[in-house]
This record gives C-alpha cells, sequence and structure tokens, in this order.
C-alpha cells in the first residue's frame, strides 16, 4: 500500500521508484519472453501485438505487448504498483473508480538509441494532467517502467524533471529538445538509476524522456500506462476477446473495465 511518504514524494516529485517490486523468477521469466519476440519490421503484427517505434532511436517498441504471454499478463496487476495506481489514477472513491490500462509496451534499446523529452504541465494534455484536491489524488495517466536488467550511468536511463508536473512555465529548452535532441544535458532533468526488477511509477505529465545508450547490449523495458476506466488507448488497440476470456475477472476489469452495452440479439 501507498505510505504517507510515498504520497508526499509523488506530489512532489511527480514520482517514485519502487525497488524490487517483482521477483528474480518473474524477471527470468520476461526476460525469455523477450528472447522470444521474432524479428519484426516497424509496422509488422504478432498476433494481436504490433511493432511501432515511436522514432528511429528509440528501439524495438512492441505495442500491446500483454498479447504476448503470461508473464505479461502477471503485470497488470501487480501488488508492487496496483494499490499506488488505484489512488493516484484510479478515480478513488468517485462513482467511475477503477483502472484502465491505456497502453502497453515492451522496448529494446540498443547503443546510441535515446527519447526526446516530452510532456511536463504547461499546456500539457489533460491525459497526463496531475491533480490533488479534497483529499484525493486525481492524475490522467500514471506510467509503470519496469527494468529487466540493470540500468546504470550510460545504459540509458529515463531522466525527468522532478516537479514538472506542476510546472505553470515552459521549459525554456524543451522545444529544441522534443525536436529530436538528445536530453541528457537538458537543464534540470536527472536520471533515474535502476536495478533490475526495479519499477518506475510516475505521472505522466511529468516532463521526461530517455538518454543516450552509450553502453553495449540492450536496456529492457517493460512500459504500462494506467488511467481512469473512462479512457481509451492510445492508438486503437483493442484486447483480444481470447486474452480477456483466459484473465481472473480482477485482471479482465482492467482491461475491459466498461464492456459495451449492446440488444440483445
Amino acid at each position: 500500500m501507498p505510505t504517507e511518504m510515498d504520497d508526499y514524494l509523488f506530489d512532489l516529485q511527480g514520482y517514485l521508484v519502487l525497488k524490487n517490486a517483482v521477483s528474480a523468477s518473474l524477471l527470468t521469466e520476461l526476460n525469455n519472453a523477450f528472447n522470444a519476440f521474432p524479428a519484426l519490421e516497424c509496422g509488422e503484427w504478432w498476433g494481436n501485438s504490433q511493432r511501432r517505434d515511436y522514432t528511429e532511436e528509440t528501439g524495438f517498441e512492441l505495442h500491446n505487448c500483454i498479447e504476448a504471454g503470461g508473464p505479461f499478463e502477471t503485470l497488470i496487476d501487480h501488488p508492487a504498483w496496483i494499490f499506488h495506481l488505484q489512488r493516484y489514477c484510479g478515480e478513488k472513491d468517485s462513482y467511475v473508480e477503477g483502472l484502465f490500462i491505456d497502453e502497453c509496451i515492451a522496448s529494446i534499446r540498443k547503443t546510441g538509441g535515446h527519447h526526446p523529452v516530452h510532456s511536463g504541465c504547461y499546456r500539457g494534455a489533460l491525459r497526463g494532467a496531475f491533480g490533488y484536491k479534497n483529499g484525493v489524488f486525481r492524475c490522467g495517466q500514471c506510467n509503470i517502467i519496469l527494468t529487466l536488467g540493470d540500468i546504470a550511468e550510460g545504459d540509458g536511463p529515463t531522466m525527468v524533471i522532478p516537479g514538472s508536473h506542476k510546472s505553470n512555465l515552459p521549459h525554456p529548452m524543451q522545444g529544441d529538445y522534443a525536436k529530436g535532441e538528445r536530453m541528457d544535458h537538458l537543464p534540470g532533468a536527472i536520471p533515474v538509476y535502476m536495478k533490475a526488477g526495479d519499477a518506475l511509477l510516475f505521472v505522466d505529465g511529468l516532463m521526461h524522456g530517455g538518454s543516450s545508450r552509450n553502453n553495449e547490449g540492450e536496456r529492457r523495458v517493460i512500459i504500462y500506462r494506467y488511467g481512469p476506466i473512462w479512457a481509451k488507448t492510445r492508438f486503437g488497440y483493442e484486447y483480444s476477446q481470447e486474452l480477456l476470456n483466459r484473465l481472473t475477472p480482477e485482471r479482465r476489469r482492467i482491461l475491459d473495465p466498461v464492456p459495451p452495452t449492446r440488444p440483445p440479439v
């Protein structure tokens, strides 16, 4: 469960690092699943998952990755973060209480890759907005980045600008960096180093991006974006009926929180 300190730091910084979020055995299962990914070209489908890279530098990005096997389903309501998300972006104590995963990505970034800076509160999208009022959090979207290997200096850590989820002014240099420049030296940005199995939880309105990976090997992470039940997937992906049928009721409620209402046949 989120502690008072979690709430304080999340409100102040816009992010938390959840140490040892998943077990070593689940890490092994997830890495094995990554090893089994086919060599897809950008735009190609694998079942109900699709490779859809954000830019040429972001690397291999498999969208709708929950469809890629059992270990990804385990993460839907993982106890390391599900209670935090229910509190921060699940519209708690409202008539639309609950969660929906509107984007899920398995990402592999190799040497030379990076992700430009994006988001920030100034003129930000309502989808990623941060809110706290009358004792409850009201965030439009909160993200989990689970790392499958250690991410240290040179490994392309996620970078964040703490507090930018509440910024009233534009970052003087964000526009230049968002055009594709690397955010490694963006003023105010700090790297978030993590060990394998750690998870970064942050509100999407926090200014963030991926620094350059200069080391050999791969940066493997899984990104799940959670929001309120009335959300839609960002790129129009749908979860297959086959997946929904095999999920536990609790997990199905997160992927299919508002089933369609239709007249009888």
